[in-house]
């Protein structure tokens, strides 16, 4: 049986909206960062506040599939002993721009935050997101951001750190969504709180891996032509029935404000 989230021992996330017994949301909305709320791959922007706005190429050879992690502490240790500092990657994260229809998206969010929680999962990093965040002025929409430490050193360097490590042949070495998910879940539902449904909005091929664990209430928003979605269409031709979840491609933002939309107007 649900109970507020007060009578759980948690901090309301209401207060203030005029409820007196405020109920936990119905919905769970997962955000990636990278390509979906901006419009951008954050780690290739902050190339931008490199000497010549690139990277030498023996630091580009560095690259190994499924360990990128690991590659952009090599291109950020590079940038640091190149001067770069705190304020210069600040400016490039504050100025990537958002998807199209992503404010828009927030727009409705905002309008109708009792419905939904909403929190992120990104294998970008803590400070690059909270920048542009803040900077879009959404911050205080997300429940929860997970994604990889990060943070200046004494000598004034960007440092990156893996998220976990976990057993997943398919994600990259220091992270997996489905496994940050999934227990995100069984977290809340330890908390009283369990959602009708959950709504996940991404666009690459580690986006897709969480999204085949979603059930057949669920919602997956992967963003038109991007591997996401052409995961899921390659999944149905060869499995069909295997991705349980609704499919529900955009292009624009507003496509996903649309669709919860018709969610919050029983129509879907």
């Amino acid at each position: 049986m649900r109970r507020c989230c007060e009578a759980a021992g948690l901090p309301c996330l209401f207060k203030g909206v005029g409820m007196a017994s405020p109920r936990p949301p119905k919905f769970l909305l997962v955000f990636d960062f990278d390509e979906t709320i901006i419009n951008e791959n954050s780690d290739d922007s902050i190339i931008r506040a490199a000497p010549g706005q690139e990277l030498p190429e023996h630091i580009r050879q560095t690259f190994r599939e499924g360990f990128y992690n690991e590659y952009m502490q090599r291109v950020l240790a590079y940038m640091g002993d190149q001067g770069v500092k705190m304020g210069d990657f600040k400016t490039v994260y504050e100025n990537i721009p958002l998807s199209p229809g992503m404010p828009e998206l927030f727009q409705f969010l905002s309008k109708n935050h009792e419905m939904f929680e909403i929190i992120l999962i990104s294998d970008a990093n803590m400070f690059g997101i909270e920048c542009a965040l803040r900077a879009a002025g959404v911050y205080s929409l997300f429940r929860k951001i997970f994604s990889n430490p990060s943070g200046f050193d004494k000598r004034g360097y960007f440092t990156l750190g893996p998220y976990h490590s976990h057993k997943c042949l398919e994600c990259p070495a220091n992270m997996c969504k489905r496994k940050i998910l999934t227990e995100y879940l069984a977290e809340r539902a330890q908390e009283d709180v369990e959602f009708e449904r959950v709504f996940y909005i991404g666009d690459g091929a580690n986006d897709f891996c969480p999204s085949v664990a979603l059930t057949s209430s669920d919602v997956a928003f992967p963003r038109k032509g991007y591997p996401m979605h052409q995961m899921a269409q390659e999944m149905e031709k060869k499995q069909p029935g295997a991705f349980q979840a609704t499919v529900v491609a955009w292009e624009s933002a507003t496509d996903v404000a649309h669709y919860l939309q018709d969610v919050l107007k029983k129509k879907c």
